[in-house]
């Protein structure tokens, strides 16, 4: 089976953390999110996986490469402009190889999730649809769009987020195509396949499914997002399996340096040649590669980037402090703070 991966978003929300690097590269438990994603896939059956690229491109050959390393064969397939969801899955469709009623799997690339992505695929094929969607259920789905479905499970309407939802069901970023309803989306424009694709294949009597579960699912899309689903992860709340070690109250890479006097917990993850300083207290944080965390400093629910220094003695709590940014001894940023 194959799969198409979008993974060109700017990942603007999450700055200045994806000022250098994009989004699904940034480490989840000390492993890129992207390489999350496809072990999944991979177990679930995938062999073959388009990486639909646009921002830094380059970046992730450079991380993924030909694919051999985590079990499958990975082809790029980059946008010159962004094309939104439904241009970049026609776009990348020129690399697939699957026959026309062949299932294609299309994923969102910051998403954190433990569905059956083997049942939602049996299902789309059981049932001959068109596309299947995977739906999750949230406590409040005023945030999002959601996706109504009746008995058999056919999806009946997409709705924008509004004040008083019909259903507590939402897209969570997972789809199975026919392939040859890839090929009816629109080439060469920008097409979303939420508000423009699925309400036309909708409107025109065509087979959506809901496939609904509801299990962990995360959008890491904002850094609070991103550092909770990280500690999740090392926790063990989700299924891994490219997680690089035992679910834990943290992880360590082997070329970390982290003192024995430190205190790490809240599944908290250190990268390579990170130092974490004696006395030092970390709790569901995100230590990026070659920061160093200060003497006796106190680092909660917070990401630190690459090659940052936090000061001895600093507070942070819920702060994203980015790439090579240095604070100060004894400072105590604002709560929610982003500094750059």
């Amino acid at each position: 089976m194959e799969a198409i991966l979008l993974v060109g978003g700017l990942g603007t929300r999450m700055r200045p953390l994806t000022d250098n690097l994009p989004k699904p590269l940034l480490p989840v438990a000390g492993v890129p999110l992207i390489e999350h994603q496809i072990v999944r896939a991979r177990e679930a059956g995938v062999d073959h996986v388009v990486l639909a690229t646009s921002f830094r491109a380059a970046a992730f050959t450079d991380v993924v490469g030909d694919g051999a390393r985590l079990g499958v064969r990975v082809s790029y397939a980059e946008e010159d402009e962004p094309l939104g969801t439904g241009g970049a899955i026609r776009n990348a469709a020129a690399k697939l190889e699957s026959a026309p009623g062949d299932p294609v799997l299309v994923f969102n690339g910051d998403i954190i999730d433990g569905h059956d992505i083997a049942g939602q695929v049996a299902w789309h094929v059981s049932e001959g649809a068109d596309v299947t969607l995977y739906l999750t259920r949230v406590d409040d789905p005023r945030a999002y769009g959601c996706v109504p479905t009746d008995e058999a499970g056919r999806v009946t309407a997409f709705h924008e987020k509004m004040p008083q939802p019909v259903t507590d069901q939402i897209n969570a970023g997972c789809y199975v195509f026919g392939r040859s309803v890839i090929d009816e989306i629109p080439a060469g424009r920008v097409v979303s396949v939420e508000r423009e694709t699925f309400p036309e294949m909708l409107n025109a009597g065509r087979t959506l499914l809901g496939h609904v579960e509801s299990v962990y699912w995360r959008d890491l899309g904002t850094p609070d997002a991103y550092v909770r689903g990280s500690a999740d992860v090392v926790r063990g709340l989700v299924d891994a399996p490219a997680r690089p070690g035992p679910a834990g109250e943290f992880l360590v890479s082997p070329d970390a340096d982290v003192s024995p006097r430190a205190v790490l917990l809240g599944g908290t993850s250190v990268a390579p040649a990170a130092i974490v300083h004696e006395d030092a207290e970390v709790d569901g944080a995100v230590v990026l590669g070659g920061a160093v965390i200060g003497v006796g400093a106190v680092v909660r629910n917070s990401a630190i980037g690459r090659g940052a220094q936090i000061g001895d003695s600093a507070v942070l709590d819920r702060v994203v402090v980015g790439d090579d940014v240095k604070v100060g001894a004894g400072a105590i940023p604002e709560v929610g703070a982003r500094l750059t």
